[in-house]
């Protein structure tokens, strides 16, 4: 299996709401990752999210589940939601 990337994020919406999750990728790219992640943001309404490089770290590597194997491929990159995130 190929081993992906996990990177821990956080963004906080202008209401000051914070949303943890995680960015999954096939490759170690920390600016690869922010973008995923600020597109993730937009994709789901979220447009006055803040999150930066500082908040969008690599954590670990890792087999990603099937799930999330299935959006890397279909998209680039998986995201795992953790806290404060919409179902």
């Amino acid at each position: 299996m190929t081993q992906s990337h996990i990177f821990d994020t956080y963004a906080r919406t202008a209401q000051g709401k914070i949303m943890h999750f995680d960015v999954v990728l096939d490759e170690k790219d920390a600016s690869k990752a922010l973008s995923c992640a600020k597109a993730w943001l937009e994709s789901i309404g979220v447009h006055d999210a803040v999150v930066t490089q500082e908040n969008c770290l690599f954590c670990h590597s890792a087999e990603a589940p099937p799930e999330l194997r299935k959006q890397i491929y279909s998209q680039g990159y998986s995201i795992y939601k953790l806290e404060g995130c919409p179902k």
